[in-house]
């Protein structure tokens, strides 16, 4: 079983409300985060009060459900020992309204001694998981008034790109940028690849964009600019061609070839910040780009 201690939130519901909490959690592992959900790690033949009990104990904090039909029978033992680690160990146990829900019921008045997170009007309401995340990780999250830059030319929405990127969440931060946002900026979802001409023609805006996100949230580690550096330094040329012997180099030195073989994607990709300088964005540097020279192209444009 896994490790409980590797959990962010305990997520406290009544059973009726399954289908609306198993949403929610989702998209909290969109943000990078591990939330505990029953359905999800007690096994077959294991008790559910043994196997509850120690995953109270070593969360991080805690999420308190209220669904329209109040809190049920386990979870009401769930928040009573979660209330005596709010107690003991101090973690934010966060009181969480669905939808229907306008306030804290009576009978849970000293819940109201909590701050709370709001889902009342809708699911899927950004700002209530914002604060959710807020509540969970007790860092708030980026917010577009923070002046991150999400300029498209074609209509682009990046806020889920900088989401998974503000998380650390590298992985599903480099499928969004190529098998989403890329596809969409070039008008080339129906296609589901990019190819030469989309890379040639693609919108200096976006490119910027796409770029700034990645280079911002690794520190500099990652992003096209950062690879272009390196493209150039091994002997690409700014001037929008192939150049195979560079691009070969390059390949090297991000660490997408290892002793002359080219690594598995995803299963060899390094998705963290100890990766090589360069190693990120990939997208399946040969599956998805198509054939030898497209990255080349994307790295040699003078704009980026």
């Amino acid at each position: 079983m896994t490790n409980q201690s590797q959990f962010d939130v305990f997520l406290a519901h009544n059973n009726q409300d399954k289908a609306q909490v198993r949403a929610i959690a989702s998209e909290l592992k969109l943000r990078g985060l591990k939330p505990w959900l029953d359905e999800e790690q007690i096994p077959p033949g294991k008790p559910f009060q043994d196997v509850i009990q120690k995953a109270i104990q070593s969360v991080k904090s805690a999420a308190i459900f209220i669904g329209l039909q109040g809190l049920g029978r386990w979870q009401i033992m769930e928040l009573r020992s979660l209330i005596g680690k709010l107690v003991e160990a101090d973690i934010p146990v966060i009181p969480v309204l669905l939808p229907g829900v306008e306030e804290i019921p009576h009978d849970l008045d000293f819940l109201k001694q909590l701050n709370w997170v709001s889902f009342s009007n809708r699911l899927d309401d950004n700002e209530a998981l914002d604060h959710l995340v807020w509540g969970i990780t007790q860092e708030k999250p980026i917010t577009e008034v923070q002046a991150d830059d999400l300029s498209s030319e074609n209509g682009v929405d990046y806020r889920q790109l900088r989401n998974l990127l503000a998380a650390g969440n590298w992985e599903e931060a480099d499928k969004e940028t190529f098998t989403v946002v890329m596809l969409q900026a070039s008008g080339r979802e129906n296609q589901r690849c990019l190819d030469i001409k989309s890379i040639q023609n693609f919108p200096s805006t976006d490119l910027r964009t796409i770029d700034q996100l990645w280079v911002k949230y690794s520190n500099g580690r990652f992003g096209f600019s950062v690879q272009k550096k390196i493209y150039l330094s091994v002997g690409g040329k700014a001037d929008g061609k192939y150049h195979e012997e560079a691009e070969d180099r390059f390949c090297d030195r991000v660490g997408w070839k290892v002793e002359g073989r080219w690594i598995n994607y995803p299963e060899e990709v390094s998705f963290n910040t100890s990766a090589p300088e360069g190693h990120l964005p990939d997208g399946g540097f040969c599956w998805l780009w198509g054939w030898a020279g497209l990255r080349g192209v994307l790295l040699s444009r003078g704009d980026l």
